[in-house]
């Protein structure tokens, strides 16, 4: 038996190749009509390439918006009133999509819906945290910026093959010009860029201070006394809580305007669950538990971790009272942040509220320059006190209000403007930062304070994740560039030179070979390589004779069979074409 494999070499349709190799694993050149890429062909490989970019897009904003999950959880809880995880579907989805359009081609379309309603819920709930991309490219431009290169040299491959045939076409002129474009602006990207952690090493100044922003809430509920005895215990050198005063005139750490979230007061009092919860007295307030929600929900997926003597322990807890905290922090000798949810007009408190939380300051005993006072308001009354604000103000405006911190959004800062605040003696605390990326940012451009939900995990950093000398970097960046400009020429080369030696090859040869199996198959497999160039072939008469010569040869025992056809074109006219073909035979017994 013969088995025959004719191997050609075809025109290349880089589209299709591309989605074929990536979701068919079909890398290798297969027969095809000799028509370019149709219509649909190439929408569907915008539609695939489309789907693969946003996803990565999507994917790449939640893994740098891992360090306002929380926020994202109480923004939703605002909107709908419950309270639940709703990072887990998000990132599940994300994750399960993105392994699915990388390695599959059903569903491409229902994942681009899914993606594109994702985007369009976040910007309705959470619109503001796109600008975390912005700040995530101080820390990972440098990194982006080698894998785009990586990228476009891989590609490279492609356009190659795609631009260099010997036919010329508007199409592949503008495919060539938008990958040179895209090339250029890659090389020159880093000029752009503002990367803190790109300083010399003897500049940089000692880590921010960590504050515990409402405690260490990842393991302990937030606002309650065990969650701030865990952020002394891992490191954080201040305490920040929030203020609400109940309508018996005592302060207590409260950061929703109702107690739904955090306490079972829907089992208390079933009647008053809406309630603003500056209108309980104290009594009220200190009956309800403030730990099942935690155990409950797990709202950082930590509950896990914690031993039974710690669930045990968070099962019990009550709402504190300011008067607690400051006790606890005057112990450890730490300072505090306390930001004072004024009560509203119809408050019985409402104007006695300062006097109610100076009162509590001075029974705990904490000394008033260790206590930090916002909002800025009440400046006349609030004297002893520092004061700080949550505007981002011009340092004119800071020194006419006499305040000499900011305590301010990491989205609402830059760079430059931190180094304007610190050169001015304005204090700046950034919060949330619960991530090593972003601490170790804020640590290169200076920031004295930061406010963290996570002080276990920025207590881990001892240095800033990645730390580089402008010298070093401009070393690795130019090398980089010229690295794969250098390796790109070469492929448009020998991808010049390759498919200039198959239109070049003359005359055209047919290799056959016989190779003997063992007995146990007794099969002879012959295989063919053709090889041609435009439109001229072998006529098959001439094929048909040479094919049954070697077969004859084969079965009288040789064992290869090598023979070359000459041919010659003798042009008569436009429409007479004679063939002379001259067949040379060389047998090996």
């Amino acid at each position: 038996m013969v088995k025959h494999q004719p191997l050609q070499v075809y025109e290349k349709q880089v589209l299709l190749s591309l989605v074929t190799g990536i979701y068919g694993c079909r890398w290798k050149r297969y027969q095809r009509s000799q028509d370019e890429s149709s219509k649909w062909e190439c929408a569907w490989f915008t539609i695939l390439s489309s789907s693969f970019l946003l996803l990565l897009f999507w994917t790449y904003f939640w893994l740098v918006a891992q360090n306002d999950f929380n926020d994202f959880n109480w923004s939703v809880y605002n909107h709908s009133g419950e309270w639940r995880d709703e990072t887990i579907p998000i990132v599940t989805s994300t994750t399960v999509g993105f392994i699915y359009i990388t390695f599959l081609l059903i569903g491409v379309l229902a994942t681009l819906l899914t993606i594109v309603s994702g985007f369009v819920s976040v910007d309705d709930v959470w619109g503001n945290e796109w600008e975390i991309i912005l700040v995530s490219l101080q820390f990972t431009a440098p990194f982006l910026h080698i894998g785009g290169l990586v990228t476009l040299t891989a590609v490279s491959w492609l356009i190659a093959g795609y631009v260099v045939r010997k036919e010329r076409s508007n199409f592949q002129v503008t495919v060539l010009a938008i990958y040179i474009l895209a090339l250029l602006a890659l090389c020159l990207a880093p000029l752009t860029f503002t990367c803190p952690c790109i300083m010399d090493r003897h500049v940089l100044k000692p880590p921010p201070v960590i504050i515990g922003r409402r405690g260490a809430p990842m393991l302990a509920p937030e606002n309650t006394m065990m969650s701030f005895s865990r952020a002394l215990q891992h490191g954080a050198s201040s305490l920040e809580a929030d203020v609400t005063i109940s309508v018996d005139g005592v302060p207590f750490l409260m950061r929703d305007h109702t107690l739904r979230r955090t306490t079972d007061v829907s089992k208390v009092f079933p009647s008053r669950e809406h309630e603003d919860a500056s209108f309980f007295n104290w009594t009220e307030i200190h009956s309800l538990n403030a730990g099942h929600w935690f155990l409950e929900s797990d709202p950082y997926w930590t509950v896990k971790t914690l031993s039974p003597k710690d669930r045990s322990r968070i099962g019990n807890l009550t709402i504190c009272s300011l008067v607690e905290m400051l006790r606890l922090a005057a112990r450890a000798n730490s300072s505090v942040l306390l930001n004072i949810r004024k009560p509203a007009p119809e408050h019985p408190r409402f104007r006695s509220w300062f006097m109610d939380t100076l009162w509590t300051l001075q029974k705990a005993g904490i000394s008033h320059r260790k206590v930090t006072w916002a909002p800025d308001t009440d400046r006349g009354r609030v004297r002893g006190l520092l004061q700080t604000t949550n505007e981002k103000l011009s340092v004119e405006e800071i020194r006419h209000r006499g305040i000499t911190s900011l305590t301010i959004h990491y989205r609402k800062i830059s760079h430059h403007d931190i180094q304007v605040y610190l050169a001015h003696n304005v204090s700046v605390t950034v919060y949330p930062v619960n991530e090593p990326w972003l601490y170790s940012i804020l640590w290169c451009s200076g920031v004295p304070s930061v406010s963290s939900d996570a002080p276990q995990v920025l207590q881990k950093v001892p240095y800033p994740v990645w730390l580089m000398s402008h010298s070093a970097y401009n070393f690795i960046w130019i090398s980089s560039d010229l690295v794969s400009v250098a390796v790109i020429m070469g492929i448009f080369f020998f991808q010049k030179w390759k498919i200039s030696g198959m239109q070049n090859y003359n005359p055209e040869q047919i290799m056959l070979s016989a190779v003997v199996r063992r007995p146990s198959r007794d099969v002879n497999i012959m295989k063919e390589k053709l090889i041609f160039s435009g439109a001229a072939q072998i006529p098959v008469t001439v094929f048909k004779l040479a094919m049954m010569l070697a077969k004859l040869l084969i079965a009288t025992g040789a064992e290869k069979v090598q023979f070359t056809i000459f041919e010659a074109k003798f042009c008569k006219s436009r429409a007479i074409i004679i063939y002379l073909a001259i067949v040379v035979v060389h047998i090996s017994r």
